[in-house]
C-alpha cells in the first residue's frame, strides 16, 4: 500500500478541523445574527404577574409612562446576571428607571437574588414561559432593552452591563427625555 494512502484521511481531518476553527472566528458577532426586530417599535403588550413578593408586575403600559428606562432580562440561576447586578444598582443610584422580566423562575429563588444581589428594580415580572422575551426578541440572559418615554424600544445590548457602559447608557436615556 502506497504511504500517501494512509495520510488521505489525516489530511481531511486536518483540513476539517482548519475550516471550523476558521468559521468560529470569522462568524458574524452575536448582535448582527440575533438583534431585536422591535428595535423602534413599541414593546410588544404583555402583563406579567409579579416575580416576587414585594414587588410589583410589569407590564407594557407600565413602560408609556413618559419616562426612559431600562428592560433587564434576568434570572436567580443567570451567573451572567449576578455579575451585571452591581452595574444595574451603579445605574439605579444615578437615576435610571429599571424594570426586570424574571425569565423562567421560581419565586423564592427570585427573592433570594434580590436579597444577596440587591434589587434595582421598580418592577419585576415573571415569565415563566419565556413567551415575552421571545416576543420581544431577547435571546437570553441577561439582556437589556433601552426604552423611550412612550414606550418605544430604542436599542438592545446583549449581554452583561459593564462599568464602562454606564455613562453611555444614561447619556442615550437623557437624550430620550
Amino acid at each position: 500500500m502506497k504511504l500517501w494512502v494512509k495520510w488521505v484521511p489525516i489530511m481531511v481531518a486536518a483540513l476539517l478541523f482548519g475550516m471550523f476553527l476558521w468559521h468560529l472566528t470569522d462568524a458574524p458577532s452575536q448582535q448582527q445574527a440575533i438583534a431585536s426586530k422591535w428595535i423602534n417599535k413599541p414593546m410588544p403588550t404583555f402583563d406579567l404577574p409579579p416575580a416576587t413578593a414585594g414587588v410589583e408586575g410589569l407590564k407594557s403600559s407600565d413602560l408609556a409612562t413618559g419616562q426612559p428606562r431600562i428592560v433587564n432580562i434576568f434570572a436567580s440561576w443567570c451567573i451572567p446576571c449576578a455579575a451585571e447586578a452591581p452595574m444595574l444598582e451603579k445605574l439605579k443610584e444615578k437615576g435610571v428607571i429599571i424594570d426586570g422580566i424574571a425569565i423562567r423562575d421560581k419565586p423564592e429563588d427570585v427573592a433570594k437574588f434580590l436579597e444577596k444581589h440587591g434589587n434595582p428594580y421598580a418592577r419585576i415580572g415573571a415569565d415563566m414561559d419565556s413567551g415575552v422575551q421571545i416576543a420581544i426578541g431577547s435571546s437570553g440572559v441577561p439582556e437589556s432593552f433601552l426604552i423611550d418615554g412612550k414606550g418605544v424600544v430604542r436599542e438592545q445590548i446583549q449581554g452583561v452591563i459593564t462599568d464602562d457602559m454606564i455613562p453611555e447608557i444614561i447619556a442615550k436615556l437623557d437624550a430620550m427625555k
